[in-house]
């Protein structure tokens, strides 16, 4: 057997991790409103907030690792957009209950300043 490599530095992987990290904590307070509701929280934890306002706030950390892993080069942010935008195309059909949906995001390369 040979030596495993999966030739990421050190922080590749610390930028993965903490997407991890924060995809599961998002994970974890949807199905608290799934069990609980949005205005429920947790009476030993109140200075958490609602499920809501930790909803919240755990978008806003994956948000950031998203922005963290494109601004080093771990993502294309144009790619990101553009699997947004075929989200966009193909997951309505699938949507039973929303009167509200996301029009396309994707700006014409070139024209973002944050490019």
């Amino acid at each position: 057997m040979g030596d495993f490599s999966n030739a990421l530095s050190n922080a590749e992987i610390e930028r993965l991790a903490l997407l991890s990290e924060e995809a599961g904590e998002l994970v974890q307070v949807i199905g608290k409103i799934l069990r609980h509701g949005y205005e429920s929280y947790n009476p030993y934890q109140s200075e958490l907030g609602s499920n809501r306002e930790q909803l919240e706030a755990e978008i806003g950390d994956l948000l950031y690792s998203i922005e963290l892993m494109h601004r080093n080069n771990d993502i294309d942010k144009w790619s990101v957009e553009a699997g947004c935008d075929a989200a966009i195309e193909k997951k309505p059909k699938y949507l039973h209950h929303q009167t509200e949906l996301p029009r396309k995001i994707t700006v014409e390369k070139g024209l973002n300043p944050d490019e």
